[in-house]
């Protein structure tokens, strides 16, 4: 099971997961036809308010969604966000006006934002927090006592063991009890307070930790139970926990999608071909409920999936990402480093993407150009695939758009029967117009590692025209 190392008592989270049963159901398929997530990883609420007018919202994200704004432990790592020990918005990332002032800025570029929160535990440690409350674990003053946690005070040891999994503690961090009315009741009132200052809906961290009941009643006492709700849920075989147990509730995060994703695009291990086979047909969640990705921070860390650092392949598995219609695209978004456990340069402010370290993944152009195609071909399956067997795809998303994707080491050149109307169209990938005769075919010669993408509509194509 992918997992990022930990390091001892305050290690860092895995963020395991899972979700759902017995509440109002939010889907994947989100209201207003753009159901792209930008994760901006530990970038400060003052850069994502920024972010949201200068990039996200012109490039069609729906969606962007922030680390956890709670009070947390000190400490410089990354993972200190994930060691709760307040629900004060105090964090190092911002405080109450600052996070208020980010969903504003963001909702009026038209995207809507989703927090990550922390619910399953507390911190693992004692000390003072971010916004100087002081804690010692299982009492954290004016928030929890110690008869709002499990009585399993050791960490978790087996997965195998539903009891171990989700009454034990998860790396050391004292577990709240999530099955207590008063635990249920506080953690509500937290996530109705973030609703309260525009939040548009939540990522539950380490859900599989929790039973799917609890977290049907927490969300049932929301203000707004029918809130947008994905969960993080790390399906692994043979364990006792399994994702599908979290539909009732709302979406669930499809691991297994970002991981068959890394072994086609890897040499050796399998073929870009398998993608005509992504989604239900393997046993996934159902399209309509999975929240599918190609990296996150825990997954770019342990090298269960691709990461930046993979060149063509990791473009390339963006594409397929925005391009094929299984599920709802999170698009990971973080920064360089050498230390896994490193937290956010510059304690999370982005001057500028590509300056400390900030590596602004949302902004690669075969990404954000496909976020616009994705949200132009909506609605629309997956028609007149066509393969080499290998490495070379081609598919239509019925009359709307059309994607090659080449990932092998020679160039395909061939024509490719289509379903868009006759004339030219845009390539949105390279800027080059491309033209489809009266039969809906076009010829192209497709470079290895590169991807055409045409959408039609699209009115200004400042390339020149393919023969």
């Amino acid at each position: 099971m992918p997992r990022t190392v930990r390091r001892a008592l305050a290690a860092v989270l895995t963020l395991l997961a899972g979700a759902s049963v017995t509440a109002p159901e939010a889907r994947a398929a989100a209201p207003g036809g753009r159901d792209t997530t930008a994760v901006l990883f530990q970038w400060k609420y003052d850069s994502v308010a920024r972010e949201c007018a200068a990039s996200l919202g012109p490039a069609g994200y729906g969606y962007v969604q922030v680390s956890p704004p709670q009070e947390h432990i000190q400490g410089p790592q990354w993972w200190t966000s994930y060691q709760p020990v307040s629900h004060r918005i105090a964090g190092r990332l911002g405080d109450r006006a600052a996070f208020t002032h980010m969903v504003r800025a963001c909702h009026r570029a038209g995207v809507k934002v989703v927090v990550d929160a922390v619910i399953n535990h507390m911190s693992a440690g004692s000390g003072t927090g971010t916004g100087d409350t002081p804690y010692t674990k299982y009492d954290y003053p004016g928030t929890y006592r110690d008869a709002d946690f499990h009585r399993c005070r050791k960490p978790i040891s087996d997965y195998t063991s539903r009891d171990d999994v989700q009454n034990c503690e998860l790396v050391g961090l004292s577990d709240l009890d999530t099955g207590s009315e008063a635990v249920r009741d506080r953690i509500a009132r937290y996530l109705d307070d973030l609703l309260s200052l525009g939040v548009d809906g939540f990522r539950i961290d380490a859900a599989k930790h929790m039973p799917a009941a609890d977290l049907a009643a927490v969300k049932s006492r929301l203000h707004k139970p029918d809130v947008y709700w994905k969960q993080e849920t790390i399906h692994g075989a043979g364990e006792a926990v399994q994702p599908e147990e979290y539909l009732g509730t709302g979406d669930v995060q499809e691991f297994r999608y970002a991981r068959e994703l890394k072994r086609v695009m890897t040499p050796g291990q399998g073929h870009l071909s398998e993608l005509r086979t992504f989604g239900e047909s393997r046993g996934w969640i159902p399209g309509r409920q999975a929240s599918v990705f190609v990296d996150n921070w825990d997954t770019e860390r342990d090298g269960s999936t691709l990461n930046r650092t993979m060149g063509p392949a990791y473009a390339l598995a963006n594409v397929a990402l925005l391009a094929l219609p299984y599920g709802s695209p999170d698009v990971h978004s973080g920064y360089t480093f050498t230390d896994r456990d490193a937290g956010p340069p510059a304690g999370g402010a982005v001057a500028a993407c590509g300056k400390d370290g900030w590596t602004c993944e949302h902004r690669l152009p075969e990404t954000a150009r496909m976020v616009g195609f994705r949200n132009a071909v909506r609605g629309t399956g997956v028609t007149r695939w066509w393969d080499d067997g290998g490495d070379a795809v081609a598919f239509g998303r019925g009359g709307k758009g059309y994607v090659v994707i080449n990932h092998g080491r020679g160039v395909v050149k061939r024509t490719f029967a289509t379903a868009l109307p006759s004339g030219d169209h845009c390539d949105v990938l390279s800027g080059r117009r491309v033209r489809v005769g009266r039969d809906g075919r076009f010829t192209a010669s497709v470079a290895a590692d590169t991807a055409v993408a045409l959408q039609v509509g699209v009115r200004r194509c400042p390339g020149p025209r393919t023969p």
